[in-house]
């Protein structure tokens, strides 16, 4: 009877440790209005070159970063969020910038065991902060699934696809890391929060 009361606890606590882990990535994809100067930085850029300054939920029209990948695969940083609980949350969007329709490389779920049995995702991802000489991982949940974008295998040509990927945050005085992940160039990119 006590293995199963500490069965059901253990549910309890992965289902209580995946809902703040979802918690908390939607309020780092969600907050976009609040970062200081950097969305009236975008909007007066685009209001000088006349175009419409209405950003999408607060973001930029210009990305943080452009990385290729193979066979035509575009990787797009829109935002790299800090937030008070200590995470980083990536956003951007993955495009599929071929003539054909691809399939998206394992590879970008990394190579560790335990994201690679939870399927395609972007757990290979990481921050290198050289100003501290650390390299952050994807974060993961007890279930060791990555706290990134998953279930995606196929981009049809000229398809696009939403991703994020959330990260341990580095010190707060670091606002600058390079962004890498499998298979694609890797890029410096600015942190805000």
């Amino acid at each position: 009877m006590s293995i199963r009361f500490t069965t059901k606890a253990h549910r309890g606590m992965v289902a209580l440790t995946v809902a703040a882990g979802l918690a908390l990535g939607v309020a780092g994809c969600g907050s976009g209005g609040d970062d200081g100067d950097k969305p009236e930085t975008s909007a007066s850029a685009a209001t000088e070159r006349g175009s419409d300054p209405s950003a999408q939920e607060g973001q930029s029209d210009e990305p943080l970063a452009e990385l290729k990948g193979s066979d035509g695969l575009l990787l797009q940083i829109t935002s790299a969020q800090r937030d008070s609980g200590g995470f980083v949350t990536v956003n951007g969007s993955l495009k599929n910038d071929g003539d054909k329709s691809m399939s998206v490389p394992s590879a970008l779920s990394g190579n560790e065991t335990e994201i690679t049995r939870n399927g395609r995702s972007f757990g290979g991802a990481t921050l290198v902060d050289s100003k501290s000489k650390k390299r952050y991982y994807v974060l993961r949940d007890t279930d060791g699934r990555p706290l990134t974008t998953t279930g995606f295998s196929t981009l049809k040509s000229g398809e696009t696809l939403a991703v994020f990927m959330q990260f341990p945050s580095p010190p707060t005085d670091t606002t600058e890391v390079t962004f890498q992940l499998p298979t694609f160039a890797a890029a410096t990119i600015q942190i805000s929060g």
